[in-house]
């Protein structure tokens, strides 16, 4: 069984994309003949990120780093993040001419210049070189590849997202949400780079939910007492919400896929968003949802889709064959690296 080192500066207690890929990733790809050894800020010691501090960063001397991995010495080096993990590792794969890929999972740049004075171009600059020293960096969908590649990211590959459909179904206990109808709801983190108060500023008949913690939900929650603030949910109970709902409201404007609309329409909710990376690639064309500028005119127009439409997209999507397709990806690059090797 070949083993696979997949290096993360997000993870556990973090609620997020990122962390939701990396666990299915885990889970699955024993299923395919390979051991995945996770190497995150569990076990260093960490400090609150700058204007986020529901993010830990880890702070580590190099060589303890360094002595991890020389210990694990693993098949195949996978880094996720940009982190202070990430570059600790890069620079070990670098050193030993160890072969190594990377993936692009966050608009960084964007999220930067949403909180400090920071040029986007600079950014995605230290971008580049971090994921250009790899062996190929994994995209989640062709919007976002189209995009580095006209930024000057190389090897670029995709890996798409998946959904488990035996959690998130139609039919849930849809009684657990006691609102007027119908019920809009937003789910993942409630911070600026999200723009939740696109959602929130619609003038809509009925509810409106938000579910998700950040550092921007005091002030939202002051702004708006009109709308129902659940916080965290994870599991069966976040399953229930989406279930109970009418409509999934995705006002993001920077998110490189969005596994949450997969599972409001595994959930049978239609999505309404902007038409923007993200959307475009999860819903597009496929009836599933509806994009708009105005997202308020999508967000109502949404409440005509079947939940069984929006099912059937969903299953399009499992997360086996995501793990396949990254497992791919990676089995590709030694390919190509053994064949240069003796040509």
């Amino acid at each position: 069984m070949s083993r696979i080192l997949i290096a993360s500066d997000a993870w556990h207690p973090q609620i997020n994309g990122v962390v939701r890929t990396l666990e299915r990733l885990a889970r699955h790809l024993p299923e395919l003949g390979a051991e995945a050894i996770m190497l995150t800020p569990d076990g260093f010691n960490t400090v609150p990120c700058p204007t986020y501090p529901e993010i830990r960063l880890t702070v580590a001397p190099p060589g303890s780093i360094a002595r991890k991995l020389d210990a694990v010495d693993p098949d195949h080096v996978h880094i996720a993040t940009e982190g202070p993990l990430g570059f600790a590792v890069r620079r070990w794969c670098i050193q030993r001419r160890r072969l190594f890929t990377t993936s692009y999972h966050t608009r960084f740049p964007e999220y930067l210049a949403a909180r400090l004075p920071v040029p986007v171009d600079w950014s995605y600059g230290v971008l580049r070189h971090f994921h250009n020293a790899g062996a190929g960096c994994m995209v989640s969908t062709r919007s976002i590849e189209q995009e580095l590649r006209g930024r000057g990211f190389r090897n670029l590959m995709r890996w798409s997202r998946g959904v488990d459909a035996e959690l998130f179904h139609p039919g849930r206990n849809r009684a657990v949400l006691d609102l007027p109808r119908p019920i809009y709801l937003y789910v993942g983190r409630v911070a600026v780079e999200k723009n939740i108060g696109a959602f929130l500023d619609l003038k809509l008949p009925g509810s409106k939910v938000v579910v998700g913690d950040g550092p921007a939900l005091d002030g939202l929650r002051r702004a708006h007492p009109e709308v129902s603030f659940l916080g965290t949910r994870v599991g069966t109970d976040l399953a229930d919400i989406y279930a109970a709902s009418d409509c999934f409201v995705f006002p993001s404007r920077t998110d490189t896929f969005g596994v949450v609309m997969l599972e409001a329409m595994a959930s049978g909710l239609p999505v309404a968003a902007f038409p923007v990376a993200g959307p475009r690639d999860v819903v597009g064309n496929s009836g599933a949802g509806i994009l708009d500028d105005d997202l308020q005119a999508a967000a109502l127009a949404a409440l005509a889709i079947s939940r069984e439409r929006c099912r059937q997209v969903a299953l399009q999507n499992s997360w086996q064959s995501a793990t396949r397709q990254f497992l791919d990806n990676v089995t590709g690059v030694h390919r190509t690296f053994a064949s240069h090797a003796f040509a």
